[in-house]
Order: structure tokens, then sequence, then C-alpha cells
């Protein structure tokens, strides 16, 4: 009776072990960017009111997007989800999606805290691999329900990412001297262009809001997010909302998690560089034309 109430817990425990080593999700995320003003920004006095509202429109569509993120207990893949090119994202338009948190495919191994993407920019490609940044999380006891998971409230201030340009925001001119706000008059009127960094700055660090349920208590979340006890299922930093969709939790098809392999090897840091880098040398090529990150050209 001993060696069968033995047996029965060693299957018990072969049963649960398997069970974990198995366990994979998958979570579907529809991600939403506010898109910039044009309005002062464009130097180009041949742009009309009506050209303006449907670049706005165009910007305000690619920025919705739905990205998927398979995982499992320590690794994940996150990517945009594949769907037909509309007419008139080509060229620079594809290339400011990619910017914008597009295109490539995002894997997470939070067990080694290590990521890689791998991404086109500019008709090259790179494959950034680097160590997760560590964010300092500050736990909240509010919550809300998503999908009818109970989501708890964190907070963590994080450093801009220089190569994405969802983090540029408004310059605030409140703080200005009045001889300033003057200059600034003047390079928005008159023959004069405006140059894209007149009206908008990268800030140093964004304070972002997650909401994560312990009720799939995995450590991950979209793009680079992680290390809540539970799965992100929102993540908010004042420009751009991530919101989880649907989720399926162990289905029978299995998804191969495995990081991409093709491009140059490179880190976050030397890719934020390059990026900058060839931004630059586009606009003095271009004249220091206005247009706002990045340029909308065609290939």
């Amino acid at each position: 009776m001993k060696n069968i109430i033995l047996y029965m817990s060693l299957m018990l425990v072969f049963t649960q072990v398997q069970a974990q080593k198995d366990f994979q999700g998958m979570a579907v995320y529809e991600s939403k960017t506010q898109a910039p003003k044009f309005e002062g920004m464009l130097g180009n006095r041949d742009i009309t009111p009506e050209m303006q509202k449907n670049m706005e429109e165009r910007m305000k569509k690619m920025l919705e997007k739905t990205f998927i993120l398979n995982f499992d207990k320590s690794t994940s893949i996150y990517k945009e989800e594949e769907k037909l090119e509309t007419p008139g994202q080509q060229g620079g338009f594809r290339i400011m999606a990619g910017l914008m948190g597009g295109g490539g495919t995002f894997y997470k191994d939070v067990k080694n805290k290590s990521y890689t993407i791998d991404k086109e920019f500019m008709g090259k490609e790179f494959l950034v691999v680097d160590s997760l940044p560590k964010l300092n999380w500050k736990l909240e006891q509010e919550t809300k329900l998503i999908g009818g998971y109970t989501c708890y409230k964190a907070t963590a201030v994080k450093e801009a990412s220089k190569s994405d340009f969802r983090n540029f925001r408004p310059k605030n001119n409140d703080d200005k001297k009045p001889e300033e706000k003057k200059d600034d008059t003047k390079k928005t009127s008159g023959e004069t262009k405006t140059n894209f960094e007149d009206n908008f700055e990268m800030p140093k660090e964004i304070t972002v809001t997650a909401w994560y349920s312990p009720e799939i208590p995995i450590n991950q979340g979209p793009e680079n997010y992680w290390g809540l006890p539970g799965l992100i299922l929102e993540i908010n930093d004042g420009k751009t909302t991530i919101l989880c969709s649907k989720i399926v939790l162990n289905a029978k098809e299995k998804v191969t998690i495995k990081p991409p392999t093709n491009g140059k090897v490179i880190s976050q840091k030397d890719y934020d560089e390059t990026v900058i880098k060839k931004m630059k040398e586009f606009r003095e090529m271009n004249g220091g034309r206005a247009g706002g990150p990045p340029p909308m050209m065609g290939k």
C-alpha cells in the first residue's frame, strides 16, 4: 500500500513538473500611439491644410498596431501581426513604422535577463543583443479587470530609448523666457524653415504605468517590459498604450520560441547611435528640411 502511495505521489510530482515545462501561452496586444501634430513643423508653404490632415490621418493609422506575444515560463517572442502593406506606406513611411515600435522579432529571455531584436534600417539588417533593462517597479494596491483577469497597478521610471521616436514629446514652452519665445515665433513664420527639434525633444526619462495579473504567474510582457509577478496586460507611457485583447493558454499547437539570428550583431547603445547619425546625415543631405523623424522619402 505504501509503495502505491509513493508511486502515485511521484507521478503527481512528475506530471506537475512536465506541465510547467510544457506551459505556453499567447497574448494579443493592441498598440496605439498619439500621433504628432504637423502644424508648425512643416516649413513648406506648398503643403495645404488638406494635405496636412491627410498626413496626420495616415500617421494615426500607421501608429495603430497589433502584436502577438508567444511565451513560456522564461522566454517570449513579441512580433507585429503581419498584414498587407497599404498604398502610401512604402519608403519613408515604412522606415518610420520601424522607428515607431514596429517591425522585427523581439525575443526576451527573463531567466538570463537578455533580449535580441532583428531590425532593418535604411536597407541594412541589425541584430540588437543586450541585457534586459531592470526597472524599479513600485507595486500599488489599485486594481482593475482586463479581459476577465484581475490586474494590479505598478509604476516605474525608465530611460527613454533614443532610437524609438515614439518617445519624442512636444517642448514645454511655458518655462521659456519672453525673448526665447520670440525667437521660436521667428522660426515658425516667414520663409524660415522649421526643424523638428524646434518643436519636439527626446526626454531622458519617461514614467510608465503597468497593469499585471498574478493569475498568469509569468515574468513577461510586451516589448522589453518584464519584472512583475504576473503577465503585463497593459502598459502606458503617456504617449503609447499597449493593451492585451486576447489570451490563449496551453493551446494544442506549440510555437517554437527562439531568438532571431539574421543581421549584424550590435548593442542597443551602438544601434541608437547609428540611427541618430544616419538621420542627421539625411537631414543635412536634404538641406535640413523639416518633416520630423524619420524622413518621408521613397526608396
